[in-house]
């Protein structure tokens, strides 16, 4: 019997795994005019200090891409920590 794919995680579930937001700016060079600069945003959720998706996704690009790489900016930001997050289990309202 086939197994059905796991369902991808919600960004609250990689957020309490130590995912962090990850926007890279990619600057590259257009394929038929290699002196002109063009850039492209990129962003996802990420492990730091290794930024595993960012490497793919470049990896990705030098394979597939025809413009070639002129340079990565990158910043990543931890949303919440998994010591910051409460389950709350009830709400009381008091007029």
């Amino acid at each position: 019997m086939p197994r059905s794919p796991t369902p991808e995680p919600s960004e609250t579930e990689l957020m309490l795994r130590g995912y962090g937001l990850t926007t890279a700016e990619l600057f590259y060079r257009m394929p038929d005019y290699r002196h002109v600069l063009n850039s492209y945003v990129w962003q996802d959720y990420d492990l730091a200090p290794d930024h595993p998706r960012l490497f793919e996704f470049i990896a990705f690009w030098q394979d597939e891409i025809e413009g070639p790489l002129h340079s990565v900016r990158f910043s990543h930001r931890k949303l919440i920590a998994p010591g910051e997050w409460r389950n709350v289990t009830g709400e009381f309202h008091y007029h």
